[in-house]
């Protein structure tokens, strides 16, 4: 044993009430009214209980519970002076009786005040305080030697009992404060992930439509300012109110996705190419379907990379290559590469990031960087 076993209090959780039930709760009101009934009993059925004798027993019960009730509050507080002192007052307070011919009561309070003191106390000053009321028990006690022994041994072991057994308790009571405080954490977490799913639909959503929309708006803005004629500015126009269109036909696929309906992703992949000029798709491997995590991440990281294309590389030839595998699906996104013009620096430069992002949280990697002489985007996410 360690000096922190001998100085260290019961935990609050085991002293309190909290987590007891109703069964465990009607068995300790058992014998506290078993315990008030020896005392009763003992105190009233003298011959020599009468008058004054009645009334100064009646105050020392009282005192008695009074007494023990408020050991009872200071143990749970942890209050080591205090809780001394009431002991000391209920032993006092048995020595009393057992003067003035009360034995019974006298002998069930210094049993009692040994048992709650090894049960509530730290073993430090327990074991000193339970030793003195059992020594006091056996001092007065008429039985034969060898019945007082066991009698005295069992109250102390039953003491230490009570103490495991409500150590026991509190250890139960406070792994279920952990698990219902873990239970809520993970809650709380999956409120988060489900919040930046969320978030991230709309931004790839949005990123993709309004900046489609931009390029050709800027388009528009351009040939303006160089007095292009009016059949190349409405064809820009027109463009961007298509995007717009698919926009928020993209909006409802999203919308959709959340609620996990999701069309096929083959379906997907050559719609979006037949946006595109320039492009193609290419499938291998079993066709088979993904969960919709990794299908929406597919889709999304496809999106993304044909925008890029489109802004960073004009009438680059884009080729889009999905390959089911055993273990992981891969989509590889490459062009052929293009003369930036005026209208690269557009959109909000945060599609990479989105894209890594996603792949990463299905254990996945995406790479991306120049290919040959084009730019390459490279998806693996395991299924």
């Amino acid at each position: 044993m360690t000096e922190n076993v001998w100085t260290r209090w019961p935990s609050r959780e085991a002293l309190g009430r909290a987590g007891i039930s109703r069964a465990r709760r009607f068995l300790a009101l058992f014998a506290r009214l078993l315990v008030l009934g020896m005392l009763l009993w003992g105190v009233f059925t003298g011959s020599h209980v009468h008058g004054w004798a009645a009334a100064g027993a009646a105050a020392g019960l009282l005192a008695a519970a009074l007494a023990s009730w408020a050991f009872f509050r200071t143990t749970l507080a942890h209050r080591l002076r205090p809780s001394l002192a009431l002991v000391a007052v209920l032993m006092a307070i048995g020595v009393v009786a057992q003067v003035t011919g009360f034995r019974v009561p006298a002998l069930v309070l210094w049993c009692g005040c040994a048992v709650v003191s090894l049960e509530r106390l730290p073993l430090a000053a327990a074991l000193p305080v339970a030793s003195a009321a059992l020594a006091t028990y056996a001092a007065v006690d008429s039985d034969p030697w060898l019945t007082t022994a066991a009698t005295t041994a069992g109250l102390a072991l039953a003491g230490y009992v009570l103490r495991l057994d409500a150590e026991a308790q509190g250890q139960a009571q406070r792994l279920l404060v952990q698990e219902r405080a873990a239970r809520a954490a993970e809650a709380e977490s999956a409120a988060l992930a489900e919040r930046a799913r969320i978030a991230r639909e709309i931004h790839d959503v949005l990123a993709h439509s309004l900046s489609a929309q931009l390029v050709h708006l800027e388009a528009a803005r351009l040939l303006i300012e160089r007095g292009a004629d009016r059949e190349q500015i409405l064809q820009r126009v027109v463009a961007a109110r298509g995007m717009a269109r698919d926009g928020l036909s993209e909006t409802r696929q999203a919308l959709s996705a959340l609620r996990g309906e999701l069309t096929p992703l083959e379906d997907f992949l050559n719609g979006l190419v037949g946006m595109n000029d320039g492009a193609d798709v290419t499938v291998t491997g079993e066709r088979r379907p993904l969960p919709a995590e990794a299908s929406q991440t597919v889709r999304r990281v496809a999106q993304e990379a044909l925008t890029n294309a489109r802004k960073h590389a004009p009438g680059a030839r884009v080729r889009v290559r999905l390959d089911y595998g055993e273990h992981q699906v891969t989509l590889a996104v490459r062009d052929t590469g293009g003369t930036p013009g005026e209208l690269t620096g557009s959109g909000g430069g945060y599609g990479l990031l989105g894209m890594r992002e996603r792949a990463e949280l299905l254990g996945g990697s995406l790479e991306a960087g120049p290919h040959e002489e084009g730019f390459a985007v490279t998806l693996k996410v395991p299924v």
